[in-house]
């Protein structure tokens, strides 16, 4: 295969999504390209919690294994690389690499995951992934009775606070300004002896990514040992632009549930797709795409 650049389905990313596509498609015998530029939102997390079989491993360890597991299937190429455009042809799309290769399918997956966008905080950047976290499904356990902070305000900040509190009797929202919270919120929160923090987070104290405590605009210094944080994001790939693909309103590549965007012969899979950021979900939807690409050329050929 190292001379083919013609293949049955071209996937862009190579992590939990991707590769999950790449084995059902590998397993059916289709040509698959699997191109990857190595840099999953995930990297900066030493651990990955809440999947089965996987518990606590290292992110990059789960990741080795599973390609060693896809590539043994001999009609699956790796490509690390960066798709830097794609378009539409007669007979497929093709996908130009960073570099100048063209590389052509019938059908593409897109599994590139998303960028986060972190706060200008100094402090933030050296603990995400490790005591500032995003998920108290993927995190949470492992901060469970812990001093906390959720770096959020509004319905994002209460509704991160709701499955918190199940956690930790010790938590404190910082709405950096944005309290914006019904009559209603504000009286479950004391309810819950939740405190409210209005000034901004200027500083957060930490050493070697481990959280000490946040300093505010008005100079307090208030002491956690874990924070929450809900920062933006955007696609890690603009491919999606190239082939028209809408997005949802929450900026995910929009799917069915057969994992099929808005343009027939693409799918997308993983966090690119879903609010739902975790390995287990990243895989199962990486496995739908694949079975219903699989599907979809069938249906053509057969």
């Amino acid at each position: 295969m190292e001379g083919n650049t013609h293949f049955d389905v071209i996937i862009i990313g190579g992590s939990y999504a991707g590769l999950s596509a790449a084995m059902a498609l590998g397993r059916s015998l289709r040509k698959v390209l699997v191109i990857d530029s190595g840099l999953p939102c995930n990297r900066f997390t030493p651990h990955s919690h809440n999947f089965i079989t996987h518990d606590g491993a290292i992110p990059a360890e789960i990741t080795k294994k599973a390609k060693l597991q896809v590539l043994a299937y001999p009609t699956v190429r790796f490509c690390e690389g960066r798709a830097v455009s794609a378009s539409v042809r007669a007979d497929g799309y093709s996908v130009l690499i960073e570099g100048g290769t063209l590389y052509t399918g019938h059908k593409l997956v897109l599994a590139a995951g998303v960028r986060d966008i972190l706060p200008d905080i100094d402090g933030f950047a050296e603990s995400w992934g490790k005591t500032v976290i995003h998920c108290p499904y993927c995190h949470g356990y492992e901060f469970r009775g812990k001093k906390t902070g959720i770096i959020a305000g509004g319905e994002r900040a209460f509704h991160i606070a709701s499955l918190v509190n199940n956690l930790t009797g010790d938590l404190t929202l910082l709405t950096n300004g944005n309290e914006d919270f019904s009559e209603a919120q504000i009286t479950k929160l004391q309810e819950h002896n939740i405190s409210i923090e209005r000034e901004k987070v200027v500083t957060i104290l930490q050493k070697s990514g481990e959280v000490k405590g946040v300093v505010l605009s008005d100079a307090r210094f208030l002491p956690f040992e874990a924070l929450y944080a809900a920062p933006s994001f955007e696609q890690h790939s603009d491919i999606y632009r190239d082939l028209g693909c809408e997005l949802t309103e929450s900026g995910h590549i929009k799917v069915d549930q057969f994992q099929q965007t808005t343009v027939n012969g693409v799918f997308a899979c993983g966090d690119c797709s879903g609010m739902l950021r975790s390995v287990a979900h990243a895989v199962a939807t990486g496995n739908i795409a694949g079975a219903m690409v699989n599907h979809q050329l069938v249906q053509e050929h057969f």
